[in-house]
């Protein structure tokens, strides 16, 4: 007998309205309900999109016995509260990034998925973006060699975001970064120690109590002869949107382009010096998913530019990788599998950047990621 599909309701209709279509085409999924607090917006995405059940209070939508999963996609602040109420309510959980903004919130949601038995999975687009999964599929084959050193990035001016946004430390939303370097050989942070560079203007550092404009972090990955280099930054400094990953092997390197639309650059050892680098143009990998949602790796919701969301304007629309987390919750749930990254991993992943920032504060001081964000 078939497996009947898994039902999803969608919480956060901004960003989140990206996934409506997406959840609505795969094959092993419904999208049964939509939550949003402003009446007139649920109606809106639920006109367009033909959804019955439109919810404006969050608490009631988890009691809606249909509803098998969660996706959130609401403002940062609320990421950790909200999902701890929906794994309370026996719902599986997938949550846009960071997965909370303490410490003690990510120990929360690990401890309610180990003991209710939910999935939860932090849905980390660098990690299902095209140029990623181009280094993974090197670094799988072995043309990377040894891997001898990870970088990544994130800078992005944010001014004109939403009110939560001003004056928030860069580290506390580095999972575009950390994600990436931890991602590729599906490592763990050790410890971490990071630096505060500059000093972002006067009116937002009373906000969150950080006049950091640049934060720098050093990761020893466990296990490991590796560490990891990551950087952020959001306000006041001039750049153009960049999420960037960088690896460096024995036989190969990978560099993201400096400016946003440009090819890869793929080093290979031991070629004549001028040689040695090559604009490598990144492949699509929408043949990786199934069928009915392959068009979504370039193509978001809206068409038309006026409509589009800013990460699409900011991002490119994060490198094709909406649907390849679509799949990978989908398909987790249905095989009862653990899905990247998972709740443990996605602990790792954003206390990584909560915990650098308590390093910045005391000048760099070496960090150690708590035993509920390893592996046992």
């Amino acid at each position: 007998m078939e497996q009947r599909r898994i039902n999803i309701a969608i919480a956060g209709l901004g960003f989140g309205a990206e996934f409506i279509p997406i959840y609505q085409q795969h094959p092993d999924a419904n999208l049964v309900a939509i939550c949003q607090r402003t009446r007139s917006r649920v109606d809106e995405i639920g006109d367009a999109f033909g959804i019955e059940k439109r919810y404006t209070d969050y608490d009631e939508m988890l009691l809606d016995p249909e509803i098998d999963a969660v996706h959130i996609n609401t403002p940062i602040p609320d990421h950790g509260v909200q999902t701890i109420k929906a794994l309370k309510a026996g719902k599986h959980v997938a949550c846009t990034v960071p997965m909370a903004t303490t410490v003690e919130e990510c120990e929360e949601i690990v401890r309610l998925s180990k003991e209710k038995g939910l999935t939860y999975m932090m849905m980390e687009t660098v990690v299902y973006s095209r140029e990623f999964l181009f280094m993974k599929e090197l670094y799988e084959k072995g043309e990377l060699g040894k891997v001898q050193f990870l970088k990544a990035s994130h800078q992005q001016d944010m001014d004109g975001w939403p009110g939560y946004w001003p004056g928030l430390p860069p580290m506390y939303y580095a999972t575009h970064c950390v994600g990436p370097v931890l991602g590729l050989l599906r490592s763990e942070a050790e410890y971490v120690s990071c630096f505060g560079s500059g000093t972002i203007r006067e009116e937002m550092h009373g906000h969150y109590g950080s006049p950091y404009a640049v934060e720098t972090t050093q990761i020893k990955l466990r296990n490991s002869d590796l560490s990891a280099h990551v950087y952020r930054s959001l306000f006041d400094v001039a750049r153009q949107y960049r999420e960037s990953f960088e690896v460096y092997g024995s036989l190969k390197s990978v560099e993201w382009p400096l400016i946003e639309g440009k090819p890869l650059v793929v080093h290979t050892a031991k070629k004549p010096e001028p040689e040695i680098p090559e604009e490598t143009e990144c492949p699509d990998y929408a043949k990786l998913l199934p069928e009915e949602i392959r068009r979504f790796t370039t193509k978001g919701v809206y068409d038309a530019d006026e409509h589009q969301h800013l990460s699409f304007a900011q991002g490119g629309g994060h490198g094709g990788s909406h649907p390849h987390l679509v799949h990978a919750f989908v398909k987790a749930l249905k095989e009862g599998s653990s899905p990247y990254p998972n709740a443990v991993q996605s602990a790792n992943i954003t206390c990584v950047g909560i915990l650098a920032h308590e390093s910045a504060k005391q000048g760099g001081k070496i960090i150690y990621l708590p035993p509920f964000t390893l592996a046992d």
